[in-house]
């Protein structure tokens, strides 16, 4: 299990969102959960968000996967990087990386993205529009991160896939040993390179954007039906100028635009749908044959296990326990479940030991249908 060797609360006091720093000796006798060779075979999978770059001689070329062996035997020695994203979804091991991060809000947290990087290998200097804790594994990578950006960085087109910007001034310029760990804010350029074949585990947070959230509120209007009517004003009078919008009906509709944000219940559910679709595909396999609530019951009261799919989002709203948002769908279930509801969204796992021991049909009905979902499963 890994463990960070700070406070996790006074790291986001002083540096959460305010200035990049380097934890050194962040996790102690740091050992790599994956190895280069296991992060290869995940690039040859369809599923997996895969890329290769490569700075051959100063020229910029990158791919998407699935690769191939034939493909991984051609490469030389130095200036290329492998990239795997969501390697949480796909990899247990490397999923007890995000552990230490839990006591931050799920629904901020991303993913979780391995590299591995031969000599003088990286992506280029670049910035990101979220925060990031790089993970130092095997080997060792120089990192150099400049001011937040003001506008002031020029962007670059060295490969279409590939967003760079021109150099920038170093604020931190240091060399990251395994268990080190450099946290960068949203905004702040970063150039990172390998001195020699090295792991590197970037756990990142994203918030959406101002423009995601009208967008896909727009979309939960449409597809849930909601506000499909016309305006209604049989006080209409006369007016001078055919041209012309009153300020009185500009306000009608205003009000009328208004009137879907100031339905709580409606805010609510939408948040909780979008927070919990996650950004990149999940492991998701539903079960053949389907389980039957009876066999979840005895599974559990028996010692079995019951797992959470990597990278899951289950969420609720702190003032309204009784409904969970998974995976983009609204559970709502009667008020003795709340517990559940509470131990679903809260923990990796659930077996006799967090299990209510006072449990209804109503509580194993609904752990059974998030099973034959594929959202938990049994090994």
């Amino acid at each position: 299990m890994y463990q960070l060797t700070v406070s996790l609360e006074q790291f986001l006091a002083e540096f959460w969102q305010k200035k990049p720093t380097i934890i050194k000796g962040g996790f102690a006798h740091f050992q790599d959960p994956v190895s280069p060779e296991e992060l290869a075979g995940l690039t040859m999978e369809e599923e997996v968000d895969s890329r290769y770059v490569s700075n051959k001689n100063g020229e910029w070329t990158a791919e998407h996967g699935p690769f191939n062996e034939d493909q991984y035997a051609e490469l030389d020695e130095s200036n290329w990087s492998i990239i795997v994203q969501a390697a949480n979804h796909w990899h247990q091991g490397a999923a007890q990386l995000v552990e230490p991060f839990k006591a931050m809000p799920q629904w901020l947290f991303d993913d979780l993205m391995i590299s591995y990087s031969v000599k003088d290998g990286g992506v280029g200097p670049h910035i990101d529009q979220y925060d990031v804790f790089i993970i130092q594994g095997s080997g060792k990578r120089h990192w150099r991160v400049g001011a937040k950006d003001e506008g002031q960085y020029v962007e670059t087109c060295r490969h279409s896939a590939l967003r760079q910007i021109e150099s920038f001034d170093a604020i931190i310029d240091d060399i990251l040993e395994p268990g080190d760990i450099l946290y960068i804010p949203p905004g702040f350029p970063h150039d990172g390179y390998a001195l020699e074949p090295s792991m590197s585990y970037s756990v990142g947070f994203r918030s959406p954007k101002e423009q995601e959230l009208i967008s896909n509120f727009a979309d939960y209007v449409l597809a849930n039906d909601i506000g499909d009517k016309h305006l209604h004003k049989p006080e209409l009078s006369t007016q001078n100028n055919f041209g012309q919008i009153s300020s009185s009906d500009l306000q009608s509709l205003t009000q009328m635009l208004k009137a879907s944000l100031d339905d709580e219940q409606c805010i609510s559910d939408f948040m909780g749908c979008m927070l919990s679709q996650s950004r990149h595909q999940l492991n998701i396999i539903t079960p053949e044959p389907l389980w039957q609530s009876e066999e979840i019951a005895n599974h559990i009261q028996t010692g079995g296990i019951i797992d959470k799919v990597s990278g899951l989002r289950a969420l609720f709203h702190e003032q309204d326990p009784s409904i969970a948002y998974i995976n983009g769908e609204v559970i709502k279930v009667p008020s003795e479940c709340t517990d559940v509801i509470e131990l679903l969204c809260g923990q990796e796992q659930i077996s006799a030991d967090n299990w209510p021991s006072e449990t209804s049909s109503a509580m194993v009905s609904l752990l059974c249908d998030l099973v034959n979902k594929g959202y938990w499963y049994i090994d």
